[in-house]
């Protein structure tokens, strides 16, 4: 449900999103200017656009923050279509290399056209990627293979687990900072 709030006398639209998995409130900017507010169904409205006032500085943070980056090219499905099979046999060739160490096994490997993640793992021990991780430089495609490998040992974010990301990718923090903060 689209709305729209007032901040520094601008009217700002954002997309108000009821979810049954949200456990608490969460607001996210994406590069295009949109803001999405997240909720778990037991919140009121009234408590968003608090909770969005709050936050004003920081919204104006990260919306002047992309106008300063060059926007990613958009790719279509016929994009995705193109350049699946491709992604397929990096994807393979990069687990095969990085699993080395680790030797986990795993189900299925499914290769996705996802707007906001680059992988993820289920409980069910299936590995999912963005295609587009065949178009970033091969330390952040590395990065994100073991990422979600090692979810397969450490189905959560840690110390453990990023233990065992750095044996592999000991630089893992500087990577994973450098990823977000460009929104690769």
């Amino acid at each position: 449900m689209k709305k729209e709030i007032e901040i520094d006398n601008k009217k700002i639209p954002f997309i108000f999103r009821k979810s049954t998995r949200a456990r608490m409130l969460r607001l996210t900017v994406y590069c295009d200017g949109n803001i999405v507010a997240t909720i778990p169904h037991n919140i009121s409205e009234n408590t968003v656009e608090k909770f969005i006032k709050k936050k004003t500085d920081w919204i104006i943070s990260k919306i002047s923050h992309f106008k300063h980056l060059k926007p990613l090219p958009k790719r279509s499905r016929l994009d995705y279509l193109k350049h699946k099979k491709e992604a397929r046999k990096l994807i393979m060739e990069r687990i095969k290399d990085c699993n080395q160490l680790y030797n986990f096994s795993f189900n299925r490997i499914s290769i996705k056209n996802q707007k906001t993640r680059w992988g993820s793992c289920s409980r069910k021990q299936n590995l999912n990627f963005n295609y587009k991780i065949l178009f970033l430089p091969k330390k952040f495609a590395d990065y994100i293979v073991v990422h979600e490998l090692c979810h397969l040992k450490e189905f959560n974010h840690s110390q453990n687990f990023w233990n065992l990301v750095a044996q592999t990718v000991p630089n893992h923090k500087s990577i994973r900072r450098e990823l977000k903060s460009n929104r690769l």
